[in-house]
């Protein structure tokens, strides 16, 4: 066997998939889009939620462990799928109002304020974000350091996408984000109407909180528009 990094060898990790590149001009190259129409700085990190009356719970300060974007904690519904209430256009499964900034700015990254409880505590949502068919967005994935610093596998379904840049400490968005030290950069591009999600491939986090949703409207066309359900849907 080969002499390999360890696994907490985060230099040596960074620098192989950071300088995975498209080809220029091969076969599958698609430029990056000029013309932006949405843009969202989400900040992703755990966090504390409530205990609870009467009740133990493992987490710092006695409270539940929770997880977040955009200080938003994911929850799924609990009846109709968000799918199904897009497609038949049902109000209070979800709400259309996913924040396209963290609702307060900190330095993100320092480790001395991560048991700063102003900033811990995520109330529990579900909500996403509503998007124009066909829109350009581009999304900067900043991590926060709040009772850990952590490394998050982001995934989103559904898109096509460029990874600008990527790298540590806080995002500058004065200086160029090729060259700048910032947190992952995505253009995202040709959605396909539907409810799309977005979270941690950490499995723990997932059921924390750390994901939210896009809500990708109907096109002008019949071949981008929504289909409805099969009817042998099986209920929830």
């Amino acid at each position: 066997m080969p002499l390999m990094p360890a696994t907490n060898d985060t230099p040596t990790a960074h620098k192989f998939y950071s300088n995975l590149t498209g080809l220029a001009g091969g076969p599958h190259w698609v430029p990056v889009p000029r013309q932006i129409d949405e843009h969202m700085f989400v900040t992703v990190g755990v966090g504390l939620a409530p205990c609870g009356s009467n009740a133990t719970c493992p987490g710092p300060f006695g409270q539940r462990f929770s997880a977040s974007m955009n200080n938003e904690s994911f929850q799924l519904p609990t009846g109709l799928s968000m799918l199904q209430a897009f497609f038949f256009n049902v109000s209070g499964v979800y709400t259309p109002n996913f924040p396209d900034a963290p609702p307060v700015k900190f330095d993100y990254t320092n480790a001395n304020i991560s048991s700063d409880l102003s900033l811990l505590f995520t109330p529990k949502s579900t909500s996403a974000k509503v998007l124009k068919y066909n829109a350009t967005v581009q999304i900067v994935l900043q991590n926060t350091a709040l009772l850990a610093v952590e490394n998050h596998p982001i995934h989103i379904h559904g898109f096509n996408f460029h990874v600008l840049a990527q790298g540590f400490g806080n995002y500058d968005p004065v200086n160029d984000p090729k060259s700048s030290i910032l947190s992952t950069h995505h253009y995202v591009t040709h959605w396909s109407p539907c409810v799309w999600f977005m979270h941690c491939h950490l499995d723990v986090h997932l059921p924390w909180g750390l994901a939210t949703a896009f809500v990708v409207q109907n096109g002008p066309t019949p071949g981008s528009t929504l289909p409805p359900p099969p009817a042998d849907l099986p209920k929830c």
